[in-house]
């Protein structure tokens, strides 16, 4: 959804794009091979910046970001004052005289001040700047702003912008009709499957699918289906799309029953079982495995954890092969390289999780 009209939203030529910090290097390609010029990516501080026309697609298909913002400013400060000025000094006209307002503050670092401070101190810029070029007081709506105006604060850098995605972030996806209790951020799944490398024609599992975000973003990602859509108008084609190289496994009926639910609302469909990860029922070999397994802070206790990841890891080396590609993400980093004696780690970065710091392993066998 757009929030200025599209005369106003074309006079813009830079713009960012958040999302969860350390996947900026493959949201940046994502957003590369869709046609923008990425001129700046700040690897963990979850910002992309770009230029390029129709960027409102991003809306419909930037399956690794998670807002598109038009960039009014990026500049350094050192106080709320600097922030009023950096917000005074910017020109609100594309606004027009009867549309309201809202500021959504965001804060990242160590400040002697609040995301709350932020958001009165830039709303009072815009209505100050606004009415000393159009003597007209705008309208503050919190709630249904006709615009929403960004500010983000990143440490020591505060970045202004016109919020082109709205209050509902891209992670959001239509077809989430059940709420697994401790689901994967949608966009995260995304990027996981572009980092593991999966082509369709490989089988890929996720031997711990939960509600089956990573096998959804998978299928919808090889068939080209659009984000910009509500569950009230789910995905629809002359039948839903089967994908014959995805498979899932999932312990519990129930979340298996959400799996298939989900799936069904965003218009695909795939081999997903109720099945142990520790004793997986296959016969075969994948080629790619991607997951996220439970973490200690939703079972509480590590002893169980760590019995958890040592019998999946010892039955996922039956069920891949050499050349297989193994995606893990995790915030139980120690336990699971305590028990990947079998794999080598190709590669393992931080990414923060919401609130909480998780690393993503990107692994295959260890054949020394």
């Amino acid at each position: 959804m757009f929030l200025i009209n599209s005369s106003s939203f074309r006079d813009f030529n830079e713009f960012y794009a958040t999302l969860p910090p350390g996947l900026e290097d493959v949201a940046a390609k994502e957003m590369e091979e869709l046609g923008f010029k990425v001129f700046e990516f700040r690897k963990g501080r979850g910002r992309i910046f770009f230029r390029g026309k129709d960027a409102e697609k991003l809306n419909c298909y930037g399956r690794t970001i998670e807002r598109v913002v038009a960039l009014l400013a990026c500049e350094r400060f050192n106080s709320l004052d600097d922030i009023y000025k950096i917000v005074r000094a910017l020109d609100f006209c594309f606004i027009k005289p009867d549309q309201s307002f809202a500021v959504r503050a965001m804060r990242a670092g160590e400040h002697d001040f609040t995301s709350i401070d932020v958001a009165r101190v830039a709303g009072q810029a815009v209505i100050d700047s606004y009415l000393a070029s159009k003597n007209v007081r705008l309208a503050v709506n919190l709630s249904e702003p006709d615009v929403i105006i960004r500010v983000d604060v990143v440490f020591d850098t505060v970045m202004v912008g016109i919020d082109l995605t709205g209050d509902v972030g891209l992670h959001r996806r239509f077809y989430r009709v059940y709420n697994h209790p401790a689901p994967l951020n949608a966009t995260i799944a995304a990027a996981l499957v572009k980092l593991s490398g999966w082509d369709e024609d490989e089988t890929l599992l996720d031997p711990m699918c939960g509600s089956g975000t990573i096998l959804i973003e998978a299928a919808m990602q090889t068939h080209n289906i659009p984000l910009c859509l509500t569950t009230s108008s789910a995905y629809t084609s002359p039948s839903t799309i089967h994908c014959p190289t995805i498979f899932g496994l999932e312990i519990s009926r129930k979340h298996l029953r959400g799996c298939k639910s989900n799936a069904t609302a965003a218009g695909v469909s795939f081999d997903v079982v109720q099945g142990d990860a520790t004793r997986p029922p296959f016969r075969k070999s994948f080629d790619v495995v991607i997951t996220n397994p439970p973490y200690g802070l939703r079972i509480g206790r590590k002893r169980v954890i760590d019995r958890l990841y040592s019998r999946f890891l010892e039955a996922l080396f039956d069920v891949t092969h050499e050349n297989s590609k193994i995606v893990i993400i995790t915030a139980e980093t120690e336990i699971l390289k305590k028990h990947a004696r079998k794999y080598k780690i190709l590669e393992e970065r931080m990414v923060k999780y919401g609130g909480l710091l998780t690393s993503v392993f990107v692994m295959a066998h260890d054949n020394r």
